[in-house]
């Protein structure tokens, strides 16, 4: 069977927030607002200007605090590990001949730094997308599962009608990710691959 499995990036594959709320303190302090990389870093998932507006950021700063967050990002890529079983996960699915995608709110260029850092091998990368607004890239790829951490990857693997798949290593517990349409939730990713060959033989 040749299928795609779809997994989201902050705090599914990665965890980022090392590497984050160290670029958050920075920018806050060269910009003197009053921004916690430590609080910034509980709420990962959506893209970074709506996490900005969230945490009270000027409107009409936050252009220039995500340039400069974006120029400072690639020198904390190397803070950033790998979530626990995720390349056991990613191994999974490549062994079973499926295709892997990653479909992140992160900016694109970024998210390649991490997969390049990492030694991931991905067939296709779409960055910068949001909830319901991941279904797009999920659709145009034929992904049969999505793998995120947050309620938003819930709603857009149903509305790619994908076999939405949580894990509770982020900002929502079991309980959120199933109100927003799991169809399965796992502690972590260590629990992937033999919930893959549960799937694979139903």
């Amino acid at each position: 069977m040749t299928w795609t499995v779809g997994f989201d990036l902050d705090m599914t594959l990665i965890d980022s927030r090392p590497g984050v709320s160290f670029a958050i303190d920075t920018v806050a302090a060269e910009f003197q607002l009053p921004l916690r990389g430590a609080d910034f870093v509980q709420r990962l998932g959506p893209p970074l200007d709506l996490l900005l507006a969230e945490a009270g950021a000027p409107d009409e700063l936050i252009p220039a605090l995500i340039a400069r967050y974006r120029e400072l990002y690639p020198d904390v890529v190397p803070r950033v590990p790998a979530m626990p079983g995720a390349d056991a996960a990613l191994d999974a699915v490549a062994a079973r001949n499926g295709r892997l995608m990653v479909v992140t709110g992160k900016y694109q260029p970024h998210a390649q730094l991490h997969l390049d850092e990492l030694g991931w091998r991905i067939d296709h990368l779409a960055g910068g997308l949001w909830s319901t607004g991941k279904a797009e890239a999920l659709r145009a790829q034929g992904a049969t599962v999505y793998v995120g951490d947050h309620a938003g990857d819930m709603r857009g693997a149903k509305a790619a009608d994908a076999f939405a798949v949580g894990v509770t290593t982020g900002p929502c517990d079991a309980a959120e990710l199933r109100a927003a349409g799991a169809d399965i939730v796992l502690s972590d990713l260590t629990e992937f691959p033999s919930w893959l060959t549960e799937y694979a033989a139903a």
